[in-house]
Formats: C-alpha cells, structure tokens, sequence
C-alpha cells in the first residue's frame, strides 16, 4: 500500500508509524484508518520487532476529522466503528510485536483511545489526553470504554468520560492511565531507546507477556496459572531463554534473536 496520510519507517527491527497530518493535528479520515491498520500489521512482516505510533507536528491525534468527506455525512457511526475503527484498534492491540504510543502532543477523541491501544503509552509533559465525545453528544468510543477502566478505574473513567475534560500527561500517569510522561526536552531520545530496548529483547517472550497480561481480567486464578504455564513452557523452548541463561552464567548482555 502506498501510504498518504501516514509514514512508515523500519530501522534496527523498529518500526515507527506516523500520523502525517500535522496541519489537521493528524485527525483520523477513513483513508488513515485505512493506512494505520495496514502499516501495523505489516511491520512485524517487515522485519519490525517493536512498533511506535507517534504524529508529525504539535499533536498526537485530536480525533475523527469531522471535516473528513467520506465520513462528515455518515450518520452509520456504528458501521464506521465496526469496519474501520475496530480492525485498527485490534491490529495494535493483537499485535505479535510489543506497541508503544509516543504521544508527542494533544491526544483526544478517538485520537486519545488510539494512543491507549499500545501496550506502553509515553507521553511528553506538555501532552494531554481529552475524552471529547460528550462535547458533540457521542460517547466514547474506539475503545475508550474498555481502556479507560482498566487503566484508571472506574470513577476516573467516568469523570474523563463525562465532564470531558483535559488530563495532562503528568496526571494521566498519576493515574495509571500511561506508562510514563517525561519532559519536553529528549522526548524523542527517550521513546527511541524505549523502542530500541523491546526490538533487542526476546520477541516470544513479549508477546507471552501480552497474552497473559490481556487474558488475567477474564480468567480467575486457577485458570490464569495455567495460562502462565502453557506460555512459559513454549518460553522454554525457544532459543531467546537458551541465550537469556547463557548470558547470565557468563555475566553479559544477552543477546536476543527474537525466537
């Protein structure tokens, strides 16, 4: 695919995915879901053994472009979240790679839940994250529901939802809501040896940790633990913990191949 409203770049096993609308603060048209879901699931087949979603300019993502010709008129929201915001928030969520959300800028809307698909979210201080949707008289959607609890429990998701008001990075990670927020200044620096440390790690690993992570809400207990020993036991058996005890015997780095 040919990509336009986004940009693709794999260096060192590390693909990084930028939302390049800058002069729309990189809102989401139908052709950008389009690109994004495509590129994610695309890069681990490339050679990509972590993801970065980022966006070019001031902001990260501020949301459905509701200027978007292919959408401003559609009053099926519900088709447009199940053909098209649907794939895309399950390509980062299922993908086989570890995900990281480099909000660089204003996340929100769509915009803000397509950041809290990673599996890690860092963002610069100066960001925020804004559940806008009751400000149009929608809900949140792409995921929202689902992220916000998990991430900041029940009364700060609401609050986020409801009132639709601005969180700043340092307050979202306070919450739980990301990983970290860290200062304006090395921001890029930072994510990029994040992203550098996960496509040098053990790639099966990572994604056993995925797996088990996701299933733990839905599983009790004794079901978890079996969970934990099916994926440890392939863990076992791959040439990442061959090397991982190895390099610790000999008291060096590891050397990860990814399998």
């Amino acid at each position: 695919m040919d990509y336009t409203t986004i940009t693709l770049d794999i260096r060192d096993a590390v693909a990084v995915i930028t939302l390049n609308r800058p002069e729309k603060y990189n809102a989401l048209t139908a052709q950008m879901r389009a690109e994004l879901t495509h590129a994610v699931r695309a890069a681990p087949a490339e050679g990509a053994r972590a993801i970065v979603l980022t966006g070019a300019g001031k902001a990260f993502c501020s949301g459905q472009d509701l200027g978007d010709r292919a959408n401003a008129a559609d009053a099926d929201l519900e088709r447009t979240l199940r053909e098209e915001y649907g794939p895309l928030i399950l390509a980062i969520t299922e993908s086989p790679v570890p995900t990281i959300s480099a909000v660089n800028g204003p996340a929100a809307g769509a915009g803000a839940n397509l950041a809290l698909a990673a599996d890690v979210v860092i963002a610069s201080e100066s960001a925020y994250f804004l559940q806008a949707f009751t400000r149009i008289g929608l809900m949140p959607d792409a995921g929202g529901t689902w992220f916000m609890p998990r991430k900041a429990g029940l009364a700060k998701a609401m609050g986020a939802a409801l009132f639709a008001e601005k969180i700043p990075a340092r307050q979202a990670e306070d919450w739980g809501l990301i990983w970290e927020a860290v200062e304006d200044d090395g921001f890029e620096a930072h994510w990029q040896a994040r992203a550098a440390h996960l496509a040098n790690g053990p790639t099966e690993a990572f994604k056993a940790v995925k797996t088990a992570m996701r299933q733990s809400f839905e599983n009790p207990l004794e079901a978890q633990l079996s969970v934990e020993a099916q994926l440890q036991g392939a863990c076992g058996k791959t040439r990442d913990f061959q090397e991982g005890v190895m390099a610790f015997l000999e008291k060096r780095p590891a050397r990860f191949e990814g399998r």
